[in-house]
């Protein structure tokens, strides 16, 4: 695993990449943000009954989590392979929130109905593969296993 998050490693980049990691860090400084204000509702939904926490308490951890997850996606650039295995790891850390909220039938986010919140559930595994891919994490531990 030490040459996974070795800060020497650090592949180019292509354009699309960049791109790729600039709105992925964009969008996830965005949804922090409105987790500490303008969707804190709606992000209450998505916390499982069985955390064992404060529910509103998660959601503010979690949207400082991804307020700092962004930043780094966006200036930190010499660290990208680390961040995005961090991100990555995040989103597997949040999944079991899109799986309750398809579990339980919770509307929130305009997703009101099974379908749309089974739908979602897809989308978190190409959340995982865009940070991985966009920071480089992919090709260094491709490059590691050959």
């Amino acid at each position: 695993m030490e040459s996974l998050f070795n800060p020497t490693i650090q592949p180019k980049s292509s354009i699309g990449q960049t791109i790729l990691r600039v709105l992925l860090g964009s969008f996830l400084l965005f949804a922090g943000i409105s987790h500490l204000s303008f969707n804190r509702t709606e992000f209450l939904a998505q916390v499982p009954p069985w955390v064992p926490m404060d529910p509103d308490l998660v959601v503010i951890l979690s949207g400082i989590v991804e307020i700092l997850l962004g930043a780094s996606l966006l200036f930190l650039s010499s660290k990208r392979v680390q961040v995005g295995w961090v991100v990555a790891f995040f989103f597997v850390l949040i999944f079991p929130g899109n799986i309750s909220q398809y579990v339980n039938g919770i509307d929130a986010f305009g997703l009101d109905t099974d379908r749309a919140r089974l739908i979602r559930l897809f989308f978190q595994p190409v959340l995982i593969a865009m940070a991985l891919w966009s920071t480089g994490a992919w090709q260094v531990w491709r490059q590691r296993t050959k």
